[in-house]
């Protein structure tokens, strides 16, 4: 007891100085508690001085300040730590080695942010931090001087740019190595990446120019929310991306639809028809080979079936009366991969609308990947489908000659492919972990076998060549990537529990 009040009076310091902690804290739930009630203006002032510094990519000034500002911020918390270069922004590591430990552990996590509006926050500005006791939206009110507290309430927020994506997991590692007294079962090595909300361009060649310093048996990475109903949660996958651009071409410029409908093809209607044939009415695809390779087991449909999301409330959230049929779930349908017309395009609509034929109609196409379909090769099954229909592809605008040669004349555009990645539940590693979370909370964590998003850092996992699990810690309600970005501090204190249980897996 009297080394906990001790503490308290400490709890002002940078870094918190918890050290003489560890034969404490290692393993018990209670003191873990303990040290968080303890230290929460500790913590909660050192996520406010990161996020007072911005954090956009293109701000090669201020990226350079935030790198310099986490290096010393691993220091402080006796980690080693150093910036590495890269042809981009720079990454931050640092490094925890255990003498005798039996394996390694990489954590990812980002320090770069979304752009913002100033104008559509509601504060003087993104980079200054303010506290809300709630929602904003339920008309929360704001906490002045809110570091001069001691304690704060679960759910009380914070307001600022990156509060949640993802400054709030670099500060709750922190947190959590102090609550264990510095002394995790496995070595640590944390990577910070400064360009992630920029694509992470240069995250995957860094991997090949420092390969030493990445090297581990497991990736945990910090990014994303927890599922809805707010349990601790795991990711063992997400899905990949591709993108298209079709235009469809009509006559070379808008006709009067009087004088020419019924004798000039429109190029909307055409478009229309085409698309309609990629889809049956229960929404799957008809794309020849488009699911080929995706499998569930029995053991993968009741672990699916086991997270707990509420689909009729989503369905009334969202307004829609019944969901496709790809999957019987919604965690089962995004197992396979998905085609999505993300835009379509042609002629005037509303009060500008004008009795013509429209000289072209585009669609713009994603399609989600799991591991089991390749970007490429997803993209060439859809082409295919499209010759089938008749159609001549380009993919550079067609002359005179070619518009006059085939009656159905498609361009696509192609963009960049992200492909999906997956870590199996029961891999040793990713697996050892599970058993961690579950028994610092007593009870089982989400399990989302794969999450329906696409993350930049697929390729750095791939050239990683080991597992990689997400290990999400902040609110599902965060509006991330928007403006008034928050992060429930309820999610940060239980964050650091949770990150604790990682750290002594």
């Amino acid at each position: 007891m009297k080394l906990l009040v001790y503490l308290r009076r400490m709890r002002h310091l940078p870094g918190c100085l918890l050290l003489l902690a560890a034969h404490v804290f290692a393993q018990d739930r209670t003191a873990l508690d303990q040290w968080i009630g303890s230290n929460q203006q500790a913590v909660l002032r050192e996520l406010a001085d990161l996020l007072t510094i911005p954090n956009v990519a293109a701000d090669r000034a201020n990226i350079r300040r935030n790198a310099d500002h986490l290096q010393r911020l691993f220091e402080r918390h006796g980690m080693a730590a150093e910036i590495l270069e890269t042809d981009g922004n720079p990454l931050v590591w640092a490094e925890k080695r255990v003498p005798g430990a039996q394996r390694t552990v990489l954590y990812y996590i980002h320090y770069d942010g979304q752009p913002t509006d100033a104008s559509k926050w509601k504060q003087a500005g993104p980079f200054q931090p303010i506290l809300r006791d709630g929602r904003m939206e339920e008309g929360a009110r704001e906490i002045p001087g809110f570091l001069s507290r001691t304690t704060y309430p679960a759910d009380w927020r914070l307001y600022a740019r990156s509060a949640s994506d993802d400054k709030s997991p670099i500060v709750a590692l922190c947190a959590a190595m102090d609550a264990i007294g510095g002394t995790p079962s496995s070595n640590v090595r944390v990577v910070i990446d400064g360009e992630e909300e920029a694509g992470s361009h240069s995250l995957a060649p860094a991997v090949r120019r420092y390969r030493d310093k990445f090297r581990a048996d497991l990736l945990v990475v910090l990014d994303g929310p927890v599922h809805p109903n707010g349990r601790p949660t795991l990711s063992f996958g997400g899905r990949g991306a591709a993108t298209l651009e079709l235009t469809v071409y009509g006559p070379k410029f808008a006709l009067h639809s009087g004088h020419y409908g019924n004798w000039i093809p429109n190029p909307a209607m055409r478009l229309a028809q085409l698309l309609a044939s990629m889809k049956d009415e229960q929404g799957r695809t008809t794309i020849a080979g488009f699911y080929d390779g995706v499998s569930l087991s029995a053991e993968t449909r009741r672990i699916l079936k086991s997270t707990p999301d509420d689909e009729p409330a989503l369905l009334r959230l969202f307004g829609v009366a019944k969901p496709d049929a790809v999957g019987e779930s919604l965690q089962e349908a995004i197992q396979y991969p998905s085609l999505n017309v993300r835009g379509i395009s042609s002629g005037y609509t509303g009060s500008d609308a004008r009795t013509i034929i429209p000289s072209e109609a585009i669609a713009a196409i994603d399609i989600r990947l799991v591991k089991e379909t390749p970007g490429e090769a997803q993209v060439e099954k859809v082409l295919a489908h499209i010759r089938k229909q008749g159609w001549h592809i380009v993919e550079q605008e067609p002359d005179d000659a070619t518009r006059l040669r085939y009656p159905k004349l498609l361009r696509v555009t192609r963009r960049e492919v992200t492909e999906a990645y997956r870590t199996e539940m029961d891999q040793p590693d990713a697996a050892r972990l599970t058993r961690a979370v579950a028994k610092m909370w007593g009870r089982d964590p989400v399990r989302i076998r794969t999450m329906g998003g696409t993350v930049p850092i697929t390729q750095f996992i791939r050239e990683l060549g080991f597992p990689a699990v997400a290990l999400p810690i902040v609110n599902f309600d965060n509006n991330q990537h928007s403006e008034n970005e928050n992060l429930r501090l309820g999610n940060l204190w239980q964050g650091i529990v949770t990150l604790a249980a990682a750290l002594r897996m």
